[in-house]
């Protein structure tokens, strides 16, 4: 017979070794509460996924969105469409930070979740789970974006191999109640280096870039919709400082000294963006607020 101490030894092994195990199995999480909210989130644990209900969603509205009439009308259209079952593209908003990209797709889900549309993010670490994601959702009959925030892949990162396969690339095609909309600060995603251009030749006065070139581009393109952001104009960002004085209930934000304190605001980051305004534009409000 074993002492007893070896078999405490050994209890003491098995609970650890049931310890790690059950930190590994994924958790029984339940399915959410669809009708409790219009916008959800992916999240990881113990091994496994699950959608998550966001509890307090961003609050902005079309109208917030100053300056990108163009992008708003063609994402709106988009979204209109993909709402009524029409044919709609998966869309890709690539451009200069604080510009607006982000904004644009939470105050479309803001306006058009009372006709079933719905928004579920997916972090970019997580693309890997994108089939299990979409599994949980095609049966539903809402209309999901799935929204992929700020994202881009290092030249040996090979999580966007999910991205391709889910757009455009699978033997399995993509639920009809499903679209994709993701912002960049990359056109293509991935990295550009001027080595990659010089792979490039001419074959009967066409040019053919290199493989390097290719698999990036490869990428981007099956986005069927794509909508550049660029810096504001100075005057521009004057604009959308006012537009959200005005929703501080701010006085006077016409005045010489708002205009000053802005365009120092915005030298002192470096970037006349719709977000630099909006941040002024909260410290401006509460430093009134103060007297």
């Amino acid at each position: 017979m074993p002492s007893n101490d070896k078999v405490d030894r050994l209890i003491d092994r098995l609970d650890g070794i049931l310890d790690r195990v059950e930190h590994l199995a994924p958790s029984n999480t339940q399915a959410p509460d669809w009708s409790s909210a219009y916008a959800f989130r992916w999240r990881k644990r113990r091994g496994g996924g699950y959608i998550q209900a966001v509890v307090h969603p961003h609050q902005i509205r079309l109208d917030d969105l100053q300056g990108i009439d163009r992008q708003r009308s063609e994402l709106e259209r988009n979204t209109r469409q993909f709402l009524k079952g029409l044919p709609a593209n998966n869309a890709l908003l690539w451009g200069s930070r604080g510009t607006g990209k982000s904004s644009l797709v939470k105050a479309l889900v803001n306006q058009y979740r009372g006709e079933g549309l719905r928004v579920l993010e997916v972090d970019k670490n997580d693309l890997i789970d994108l089939p299990d994601v979409v599994e949980g959702i095609q049966n539903r009959p809402e209309r999901f974006l799935l929204f992929c925030d700020d994202l881009s892949f290092e030249s040996d990162d090979s999580s966007y191999k999910a991205l391709k396969a889910i757009l455009d690339g699978s033997v399995h095609a993509p639920p009809e109640n499903v679209l994709i909309y993701a912002t960049s600060n990359r056109r293509h995603l991935l990295p550009e280096y001027m080595s990659e251009n010089l792979d490039a030749h001419h074959v009967n006065g066409e040019i053919h870039h290199s493989e390097a070139v290719e698999e990036k581009i490869s990428l981007s393109e099956r986005f069927g919709l794509w909508l550049s952001f660029y810096p504001f104009k100075q005057e521009q960002y004057l604009e959308i400082v006012g537009h959200w004085l005005k929703s501080f209930d701010v006085r006077a934000v016409d005045s010489e000294a708002v205009r000053a304190a802005a365009l120092r605001w915005a030298l002192a980051r470096g970037s006349r963006s719709g977000r630099s305004a909006y941040q002024f534009a909260r410290d401006w409000a509460g430093r009134q607020g103060l007297g």
